[in-house]
C-alpha cells in the first residue's frame, strides 16, 4: 500500500491548474498545465489499505488501482505502467477522457474528498511515453486465423490489439480517412490531443495489426464478402445515430446534431480543408442537453469565436453532494464544472425547448423555450412560460439512440433490440456465426472504460472461439442477455 497515514497527512484533492481562460480559448491545446511530481505522489499516498478496494468494481477494467498508486508514491514508476497496462490498453485515453466511476466508489470518499485516480493514471502512461516504456508486443507466434474489426474507436482498438498479441491478424476497418473513431473526430482537440492516438496506433501498427482507413463495410466491400474473407468479425461500429428533436422548425438552417458541427472542426484542427464548414464565430449560439457532447460543443464554439453560448438542460440541476438513492459507491449524478463551463456562457435548467424561431429567408433566429414541470413523471413545458433566445447557431447534443443498421445486407442482418442496439449473448456473439458485437454498438451508448473492457471481453470471447481456449483476460460480462446462440 502506500503511505498508511497519507490520507491523515493529506486530507484534500489537488489536482493541476487548468490553462487561464483567455489563454486557452485562444488555441485548441489541452487546458491542464502540466502536473507537479510532488502534489502527484502526495495524492498518491492517500491511497489507504482498504479490506476491500472498491474502486475495482467501480472501474469496469477492474483496474488494479491501489497497487499503481503505491508504485507511484515509491517512485516505481516503470512498474506502476506494468501494472497498468495488465488491465487498460489505453490509460491515457480513460486517463483523460473518463468520467472516472472509480473515484465515485473510492473508499476514502466516504468520508474525505476522493483520491485523484484518473490524475495520478494519465500521469503514469504520460511518463510512460516520454520515457520510451511503451514498446510494441508482438506475438511470439500467428495462428493463422484472420480477424476484421469494424470500427476504429475505443472498443474495436482495445480488441484488436488483444487479438494481435494473442498471434492472430487483425485487420481494422474504419469508414473515415483517419485511424480512431470517436477519439479522432468526436473529441476536440481541448480534451485530448491526437498526438496521444496517434503514438499508441503506432505501437499498434509495429505489434502487426493492420489498418485500412477509408473503408466502409457495406458500400464499399459486403457484409457477406467481409465473413467470407475472415474467420471471425467483430462489429465496433459505436451507437452513432444522434436523438433528434423533432418540434416545429428542426428545418431551419442553422439547426445542426453536434457531430455535424465537432467532426468538421476536427477535421479543420487535422489540417483538413472543410469546405462549408460550420462555425460559431460571431453567433449566438444554443446547445441543447447537458451532458459531455454539449460540453465539447460549448468549447469548441468558444474557440471559434462565438457570440453568445447558452446550454439548455430539460431536467433539474444535479445537486453538488451525493442523494440518498446514490448513495457509495455507486456513481452519482452531480453538478459539474467541465473546463468548456468555465470559459464562458450561460447553463440554463428546467428549460423544454418547443421551437425554433426562423427569418424570412429561413435560417434559424432564436429558441423558443419553455420552463419544464413533471406531470406523472414525465417532464413537459409549462404553459405560460415560454420565452425566446437569441440563436444563430443550434446544436443539438442530446445523447445517441444506437448504431447504424442500414449498411447490413445478404445473410450478415444481426437482431436488432428494441432498445436499437444490436443483440449478442454472453459471449459477444451474434445470431450469425462468426460475427460479434462489442462497445457501444452492442451495449448502447455508454463510458470509454466500458467500451475498452468490452473490447477485451470480446477479444477473449473471438479468442476462445478460433482456438477452443483463451488465456486473454475478459473484464466484463455481457448482462443484457435477451437471447442464446445456438450452434451450427
Amino acid at each position: 500500500m502506500a503511505d498508511p497515514k497519507g490520507f491523515l497527512k493529506t486530507t484534500e484533492r489537488e489536482l493541476p491548474p487548468r490553462r487561464p481562460v483567455p489563454v486557452r480559448i485562444m488555441d485548441w491545446k489541452e487546458v491542464y498545465e502540466p502536473g507537479d511530481r510532488a502534489v502527484l505522489k502526495r495524492q498518491a499516498s492517500r491511497c489507504m489499505d482498504c479490506g476491500v478496494p472498491f474502486c475495482h468494481s467501480g472501474c469496469p477494467l477492474g483496474n488494479l488501482i491501489p497497487e499503481w498508486n503505491d508504485l507511484t508514491w515509491r517512485g516505481a514508476d516503470r512498474a506502476a505502467i506494468e501494472r497498468l497496462h495488465a488491465t487498460n490498453n489505453f490509460p491515457e485515453f480513460t486517463g483523460r477522457l473518463c468520467p472516472a466511476p472509480c473515484e465515485s466508489a473510492c473508499v476514502l470518499g466516504i468520508n474525505q474528498p476522493a483520491v485523484t485516480i484518473k490524475q495520478i493514471e494519465v500521469s503514469i502512461i504520460d511518463e510512460a511515453f516520454e520515457n520510451g516504456w511503451v514498446e510494441p508486443q508482438p506475438p511470439q507466434r500467428l495462428t493463422g486465423r484472420t480477424v476484421a474489426v469494424v470500427g476504429s474507436g475505443p472498443a474495436g482498438l482495445a480488441a484488436a490489439q488483444q487479438l494481435t498479441r494473442a498471434g492472430h491478424t487483425v485487420v481494422v476497418f474504419e469508414r473515415d480517412d483517419r485511424i480512431g473513431g470517436l477519439l479522432r473526430y468526436g473529441i476536440p482537440d481541448f480534451k485530448m490531443e491526437k498526438r496521444h492516438l496517434d503514438a499508441r496506433l503506432q505501437q499498434m501498427q509495429e505489434e502487426g495489426t493492420r489498418f485500412r482507413p477509408g473503408v466502409e463495410i457495406g458500400r464499399d466491400l459486403s457484409w457477406d464478402e467481409l465473413r467470407g474473407r475472415y474467420d471471425a468479425v467483430l462489429i465496433a461500429t459505436g451507437a452513432t445515430v444522434p436523438r433528434d428533436l423533432p418540434i416545429p422548425g428542426r428545418d431551419l438552417d442553422g439547426v445542426h446534431f453536434a457531430m455535424d458541427y465537432l467532426v468538421p472542426s476536427n477535421r479543420v484542427g487535422a489540417g483538413d480543408e472543410v469546405a462549408g464548414q460550420i462555425t460559431a464565430a460571431g453567433k449566438h449560439v444554443v446547445v441543447i442537453g447537458g451532458g459531455d457532447t454539449g460540453a465539447d460543443c460549448i468549447g469548441t464554439a468558444h474557440r471559434h469565436g462565438a457570440r453568445s453560448v447558452t446550454n439548455l438542460a430539460i431536467g433539474k440541476q444535479p445537486g453538488t453532494v451525493r442523494s440518498e438513492d446514490q448513495p457509495w459507491p455507486t456513481m452519482p449524478t452531480l453538478f459539474e464544472v467541465q473546463s468548456a463551463h468555465e470559459e464562458g456562457g450561460e447553463r440554463t435548467y428546467l428549460a423544454s425547448t418547443v421551437e425554433f424561431l426562423g427569418d424570412s429567408e429561413g435560417r434559424v433566429r432564436a429558441v423558443r423555450v419553455a420552463e419544464t414541470e413533471y406531470v406523472d413523471g414525465r417532464r413537459v413545458p409549462r404553459g405560460g412560460t415560454e420565452r425566446e433566445i437569441p440563436a444563430e447557431l443550434v446544436l443539438i447534443a442530446m445523447g445517441f439512440t444506437g448504431p447504424e443498421t442500414a449498411s447490413y445486407g445478404g445473410d450478415t442482418v444481426p437482431v436488432v433490440t428494441d432498445r436499437g442496439n444490436l443483440q449478442r449473448d454472453g459471449e459477444y456473439a451474434t445470431a450469425v456465426p462468426g460475427v460479434f458485437v462489442a462497445g457501444d454498438a452492442g451495449r448502447g451508448q455508454s463510458l470509454i472504460v466500458w467500451a475498452i473492457a468490452e473490447g477485451r471481453s470480446a477479444a477473449a470471447a473471438i479468442d476462445r472461439h478460433l482456438m477452443g481456449a483463451t488465456v486473454l483476460p475478459a473484464p466484463v460480462a455481457v448482462t443484457d442477455v435477451a437471447f442464446s446462440v445456438q450452434p451450427a
